[in-house]
């Protein structure tokens, strides 16, 4: 709602001719002409906004009829966020120039200041709304890859239980919760805005060359869900192209976000790959499950007979 009153009060305002900063003139001018790499990082740090097109794919368990759903959700959000914001920047130039749009801290809010008079108190409102919606998609998924993680044996078993009335992970809402406070305190936003990024496009892209790699060796193999190889080799030459131009204008940006992605190797040759583990941190291991379960009311999931039978049907 917050978004439309700012289209309208935008569009009204270029008819009425405030669309200055929308002129050539000052659309192309610039101190001096941009690298590729620039406008490389400019789309990693933009592709943070556009990030949720990727939340549903977490969730596709707990997604009625995901089949059908999920291609559909994406389909139709995408071109949908993606006109929505292409308007909402053009309904910002109508009253700030480029120089103030940068220097705002919450753009929408000095939109509000400058045109909404007495009403400028509901676009503060609405950004902190928007703001408690972004972080429940966040804790809604990333619980989720914990969660999963952990019921492939990748992270504690604790964190693979879910609440036994709730059937929420509350283990790993809470391991997600401790990890965020930590980064926070530790980090600057715009630099974690670039850290995230990079590490999604990254994490993106390797996910796309797997999938590649399984239609080309296992064509057979069962897919609930498929789509034209097209899109994946298409999306995988942007993302080379993105990000090898943004390590080249970014190197420590980039490397800074490796290094992070980085420190979950000896995590895992410790907790994973290491299966002859001294008898003491089992025990150790043992005890802290047992201690999580009981404060945090939670047991193992019990398996669907539907994914039981996808599973077999994929082996065979």
């Amino acid at each position: 709602m917050a978004l439309c009153l700012i289209i309208v009060v935008g569009l009204v305002q270029i008819f009425d001719g405030n669309y200055e900063a929308l002129t050539t003139k000052v659309v192309f001018s610039m101190d001096k002409p941009p690298s590729i790499g620039q406008v490389a990082l400019a789309f990693l740090q933009a592709s943070f906004a556009f990030s949720g097109w990727n939340f549903l794919n977490y969730v596709t368990e707990e997604v009625v009829d995901p089949r059908r759903n999920l291609p559909r959700a994406i389909y139709i959000s995408i071109p949908l966020v993606t006109f929505v914001y292409t308007l909402t920047n053009i309904a910002y130039f109508s009253s700030m120039s480029p120089e103030e749009l940068l220097s705002s801290n919450a753009v929408a809010v000095t939109f509000g200041e400058k045109l909404l008079g007495a009403f400028a108190i509901i676009m503060p409102i609405s950004v902190a709304l928007s703001t408690f919606g972004g972080i429940n998609g966040y804790l809604f998924t990333s619980s989720r890859l914990c969660f999963s993680g952990a019921r492939e044996g990748h992270l504690p078993s604790l964190l693979a239980m879910i609440h036994y009335k709730k059937c929420t992970p509350i283990p790993a809402l809470l391991v997600c919760c401790a990890a965020t406070i930590v980064i926070l305190c530790i980090g600057e936003t715009h630099n974690l805005i670039n850290y995230v990024s990079f590490i999604n496009y990254l994490s993106y892209g390797v996910t796309i060359a797997g999938l590649l790699w399984y239609r080309w060796k296992r064509p057979n193999l069962y897919r609930p869900i498929k789509v034209n190889l097209l899109v994946p080799v298409s999306y995988l030459m942007f993302w080379a192209l993105l990000l090898g131009f943004s390590l080249y204008s970014e190197p420590v940006v980039c490397g800074v976000g490796l290094i992070i992605m980085l420190t979950g190797v000896p995590v895992y040759f410790l907790g994973v790959h290491w299966k002859e583990k001294p008898k003491c941190i089992d025990n150790f291991i043992a005890w802290a499950t047992s201690v999580g379960q009981r404060l945090c009311f939670v047991v193992f999931p019990q398996i669907d007979p539907i994914e039981i039978a996808s599973l077999r049907k994929s082996k065979t």
